[in-house]
C-alpha cells in the first residue's frame, strides 16, 4: 500500500472514528511529538526505530519522510535502524534492507 493510499484509508478512519482517531490518537501523537526536552528529529529517529522493531512497513513508510523533514540524515537514520537491530535481530534486519534503504534511496537521502 503507497503512502498515499495509507493516508487515505488513515484519513477516512478519521472520518469514520472521529473519537477514536482525530480526539484520541491525533491529540496524543501531537502532544508526544512536539518539541521538548527532546528535539523533533530525536522523536522522529526513536519513532522510526519503533516502527522498524515492530516490524510495520507502514511506520517506516510514514516516518522516514518525516524523519528526513525534521532533520535528520541518511547516517542517523541508518543509526536509529541500528538500534532497532539491536532490539529486534534478524526480522529488523529484513524490513531495513527491503523498506528502509529503497525509501532513503528514493528521497535522495543523503
Amino acid at each position: 500500500m503507497a503512502n498515499i493510499e495509507l493516508k487515505r484509508q488513515i484519513g477516512k478512519l478519521r472520518e469514520e472514528m472521529p473519537g477514536v482517531i482525530k480526539e484520541g490518537f491525533d491529540r496524543l501523537s501531537e502532544q508526544v511529538l512536539k518539541e521538548g526536552a527532546l528535539s523533533l528529529k530525536t522523536k522522529e529517529l526513536i519513532t522510526l526505530a519503533l516502527g522498524i522493531s515492530a516490524l510495520c512497513e507502514y511506520c517506516i513508510r510514514l516516518h522516514t519522510p518525516l524523519a528526513v523533514k525534521a532533520g535528520a540524515n541518511r547516517a542517523e537514520i541508518l543509526e536509529a535502524a541500528g538500534i532497532a537491530i539491536m532490539m529486534k535481530g534478524g526480522p529488523a534486519v529484513t524490513y531495513i534492507a527491503t523498506e528502509l534503504l529503497p525509501i532513503l534511496d528514493e528521497l535522495k537521502v543523503k
